[in-house]
């Protein structure tokens, strides 16, 4: 893995961590690929060593994280904050215009982690999840085809561009 590449999946772990989204377990294993990758630090070095015994990895990744990304010069995110919640949107609309993900992925995703009660930049991506539930309501749950669906993947694939900050129009 390039140093950069290492980086950047340290840095989306330790975000997508901060929402909820991912396990400790995966940010010490982000953090692992940094030190295979060359890349070090003091702090990045415990954090690659946090045993993750369940119940307790968690508690060792607050206590190290801020610092091995501060020494890396990475930007840190509390853990539930507003920001961590608007970067991993970003970052998920990144994925989705780089086809990686699915529009439905996006939506689902966004409902799940941000929820009602987090950042409002959300909220049409949580509107967009029920319309989903709803078209998939009205075809009694069996997978189809429609004008529908493919009328709410573009207005998901409109809301990331405007999360990015990208053109609307095709």
């Amino acid at each position: 893995m390039v140093g950069q590449d290492a980086l950047a999946r340290l840095q989306d772990a330790a975000v997508f961590w901060s929402v909820g989204s991912v396990t400790a377990d995966q940010v010490i294993d982000a953090a692992c690929d940094c030190l295979t990758a060359g890349i070090d630090s003091p702090t990045l070095q415990i954090l690659a060593g946090i045993s993750p015994v369940k119940g307790e990895e968690n508690d060792e990744l607050r206590r190290w994280l801020e610092g091995a990304m501060s020494e890396l010069s990475l930007v840190y995110y509390g853990e539930g904050s507003r920001e961590s919640e608007e970067e991993a949107l970003r970052i998920m609309a990144r994925r989705l215009l780089a086809q990686t993900i699915a529009p439905r992925d996006l939506t689902s995703w966004a409902y799940r982690f941000i929820s009602h009660d987090g950042t409002p930049l959300a909220a049409e991506l949580i509107a967009l999840d029920n319309a989903y539930d709803l078209v998939a309501a009205i075809h009694d749950w069996q997978p189809h085809t429609s004008t529908a669906t493919r009328d709410i993947d573009a207005g998901v694939v409109g809301e990331a561009r405007r999360l990015l900050g990208h053109p609307t129009t095709a």
